[in-house]
């Protein structure tokens, strides 16, 4: 392993993972069920044999995936960020995959410096064994240009109290919608793409599934304002199923890295 010790401080490194989020109870640590977050520690305490502790950019739920996470962990030593990877990726099931590990700032932080996370879900009309875990089958068409005029809609506000998980410990329900659009990816499926400079819990499940009931003609645009306006659970539709829904990206400010994160732009 080929790292030196620097005198008694700690040194901080962003994880660039991937996952597959089937048989997982969601990113954070879990009291009964595996966890992303438990793996990825248990991996990274066995290869630098101590216990270490790791901090995410956000928690996905239970079935949700992640194109790209971010993640960051404490080290008193220097390491060798192509080698960790290689490592990591051994100890790791074929589920998770490290892209990189990337020395930053020392008060760097995955979760509070993160400027924007971005969203996909997958919704398809046809029935595919092979998508099956990886897109929500809707048996009924859908008006997906009157969703996408509710998901404008959702431009105009900052508080989502709406489309939150009840009872969580955040302290505001307000996130800054930065995108927010259904395109088609074929003949019979479509993606939302949401990006926002955070989200709330089930935020984005509860929305697909409230401007689903818009292309379904059961709610119109100017009801979907008004579930937002009400700022009330109970007056949006329901959460969509997890299997579908992907982290897919997570910028920072550039001045965290000591390395410009230019090199792994393309992940």
């Amino acid at each position: 392993m080929n790292f030196h010790l620097v005198g008694g401080f700690t040194m901080r490194y962003f994880i660039y993972l991937a996952y597959d989020g089937t048989n997982y109870h969601g990113w954070q640590i879990q009291p009964n069920g595996d966890s992303v977050q438990e793996t990825l520690m248990r991996a990274l305490s066995t290869f630098l044999r101590q216990e270490i502790e790791v901090v995410g950019a956000g928690r996905t739920d239970a079935g949700v995936h992640a194109r790209l996470m971010i993640a960051h962990f404490d080290y008193d030593r220097e390491l060798d960020c192509v080698q960790i990877t290689e490592k990591l990726n051994r100890l790791l099931p074929p589920d998770i995959a490290v892209y990189a590990v990337k020395r930053v700032k020392d008060d760097a932080h995955a979760r509070f410096d993160a400027t924007y996370r971005t969203y996909k879900y997958y919704v398809t009309t046809r029935k595919d064994p092979f998508n099956r875990h990886y897109a929500w089958r809707l048996f009924n068409s859908l008006d997906f240009e009157k969703m996408n005029e509710a998901a404008r809609v959702l431009f105009d506000y900052t508080d989502f109290t709406s489309f939150s998980k009840l009872h969580t410990d955040v302290k505001t329900n307000n996130c800054r919608i930065m995108h927010a659009e259904w395109t088609q990816v074929s003949g019979t499926e479509w993606v939302f793409i949401i990006k926002a400079d955070r989200f709330l819990r089930n935020m984005v499940r509860a929305v697909v599934g409230t401007l689903v009931e818009v292309g379904r003609g059961k709610m119109t645009v100017d009801e979907f304002r008004k579930v937002i306006e009400d700022k009330d659970r109970c007056s949006a539709g329901s959460s969509v199923p997890g299997h579908a829904l992907f982290l897919v990206d997570v910028g920072y400010p550039e001045e965290l890295f000591i390395v410009s994160p230019s090199d792994i732009s393309n992940i």
